[in-house]
């Protein structure tokens, strides 16, 4: 890495920016310019480590300061307030983490640049993991390295210093800290094209399964979690609604080490009590929740993928056993075990997966529809995600479509509701489109609507097909269509519209996907007759 020093015009930017906003787009933008030689993998785990243990010492000095107000309003003695600033209860008891003075913020900014940066980081980070359990084996001990650069790394400190993260307006820094680092999460998935989708999933279908799903309280469960953004997303929809993030108990898994580190600083980040297994761990052959019956499921699993640890035999498989070159349908039926009685789960996956006729896939899609546990399949827009060109849906599934009593839920047992919102959308720039706070609550009222839930009783809300955007089909309807669930089909057109040529380009996509398939398909079947022959030979 190239020594590269913070410029008194960024110092002064960031002195008088007066808004999250400002803060985090200052950061990025000079923190970008520190980067020098290493790649957006290996600098992220550098950026993020020094915002959370930013995010630690300042939640620490909040809290230092309003205890020192209490106590010199409670008449302590001057000689005694020191013990009681420095009584690990008065912080923990306030789920603040505990870190003790050569970890705090100050003291590293104040001998950053007469010491070795990365020897003060290191042992911070490993002083607050051996402090704090909940953060044993999480932090990142990275930055006393020969290939770092220990003025760079004495700048970043330098410039996180003057971000006003405590302080900013009427934000503590939990939020300030939070919204910056999600920011963070959101550019270096960006700047790591596909692998940055291993991480990060766009807020905006983030925020369309959790406002159709309203996981309000009880047990949220991800199976691929990414770096926590999922929970993120559902403690935010939770205070939005007034209640309580502590109303809902997360779990979740993640097969990535880095990831997993990121998402427990994530959720720390964001006061999020969320149990991620002790460890990182493959889903599929070592589930770290095996006992879990969860009543809200939201996850992204990785697209189409071929390489996962299949054991045919496995119980997981009662709906078909999945095959070993996609992995589409080893989630969906992971996710239905983990369900409760009541449970309903959002699902992204690839389009392929609703109309998929091979290898078997067709008849555990069938399995699912006979079983009436598809509640809703969504159709999404093109270039929502900027790690992938592979078009996306929403799978909704539920293990009830009853009333369930109390909750006068309409019965919609038999049905499947069809949302097509491939024309939603707008785009960002020239490659990236977002779903926008009114497309995501159109979306969601039609859910609403056609389940019946207390929301859209509350909005005055009710149900009926409208041409190109939604339709509900009963069993009958669907099997008549070969048990695909592409939203297209049961829809219909919007009247006097001549079809959308992105919609035509998105066709393409899915044929070119099936496409690939086949040739897979074709490859393995050359394959095993090449054997057999080899055998008769």
């Amino acid at each position: 890495m190239p020594p590269a020093k913070k410029s008194a015009g960024a110092q002064a930017e960031l002195f008088n920016a007066s808004s999250t906003k400002e803060i985090r787009d200052i950061l990025w933008k000079t923190a970008d310019r520190l980067r020098g030689s290493l790649d957006a993998a290996q600098y992220k785990e550098f950026v993020l480590g020094l915002i959370f243990l930013k995010y630690v010492s300042d939640a620490f000095e909040e809290r230092r300061t309003k205890l020192a107000k209490e106590l010199a309003e409670e008449g302590i003695a001057e000689e005694r307030l020191e013990e009681f600033l420095e009584d690990r209860d008065e912080y923990t008891g306030h789920n603040v983490f505990w870190v003790p003075e050569e970890a705090r913020w100050s003291w590293i900014s104040a001998h950053a640049k007469s010491q070795a940066a990365g020897l003060l980081l290191d042992n911070a980070m490993d002083v607050i993991m051996r402090e704090n359990s909940a953060l044993t084996g999480v932090l990142p001990k990275i930055f006393n390295q020969d290939r770092v650069d220990q003025k760079v790394l004495a700048g970043l400190v330098d410039l996180i210093s003057d971000a006003r993260f405590s302080g900013n307006g009427d934000k503590p820094a939990q939020d300030v800290l939070g919204e910056v680092y999600e920011y963070f999460l959101g550019n270096f998935a960006r700047a790591e094209g596909k692998k940055g989708g291993e991480f990060y999933t766009p807020r905006c279908v983030v925020q369309l399964l959790v406002e159709v799903l309203e996981p309000y309280k009880d047990r949220v469960y991800d199976p691929c979690c990414g770096s926590g953004g999922m929970f993120v997303q559902a403690s935010k929809f939770i205070e939005a609604h007034a209640g309580n993030k502590s109303d809902i108990s997360v779990f979740g898994q993640e097969l990535n080490e880095r990831t997993w580190r990121l998402a427990k600083m994530n959720l720390a980040i964001h006061g999020i009590d969320g149990n991620l297994g002790p460890r990182w761990g493959n889903t599929f052959d070592d589930d770290k929740h095996p006992d879990l019956k969860a009543d809200f499921i939201l996850a992204n699993p990785p697209f189409n993928i071929k390489d996962w640890p299949r054991n045919e035999n496995d119980p997981r498989w009662k709906y078909g056993v999945p095959p070993k070159n996609n992995a589409n349908y080893a989630w969906l039926q992971h996710i239905i075990g983990k369900l409760g009685e009541r449970g309903t789960a959002g699902v992204v996956l690839s389009n392929g997966s609703m109309s998929s006729q091979q290898n078997g896939e067709d008849e555990i899609r069938q399995a699912l529809v006979e079983a009436d546990l598809v509640a809703c399949m969504i159709a999404l827009p093109s270039q929502l995600f900027r790690t992938t060109q592979i078009p996306a849906c929403l799978w909704f599934l539920a293990k009830d479509k009853t009333p369930q009593g109390g909750k006068r839920l309409t019965d919609r047992r038999g049905e499947i509701l069809f949302i097509d919102a491939r024309r939603m959308g707008e785009m960002v720039d020239r490659t990236e489109r977002v779903l926008t706070p009114a497309d995501i609550a159109e979306i969601a009222s039609a859910y609403h609507a056609w389940r019946g839930t207390a929301s859209a009783r509350d909005a005055g809300l009710t149900y009926e097909d409208k041409p190109g955007f939604c339709f509900s089909a009963d069993l009958e309807t669907v099997r008549s269509h070969g048990y695909i669930l592409t939203p297209g089909r049961y829809v219909g057109a919007v009247e006097a519209e001549e079809e959308d040529p992105e919609a035509v380009a998105e066709k393409i996509a899915a044929l070119t996907e099936e496409l690939f398939e086949l040739f897979d398909r074709s490859d393995e079947l050359a394959k095993t007759v090449r054997e057999q022959l080899g055998r008769l030979g």
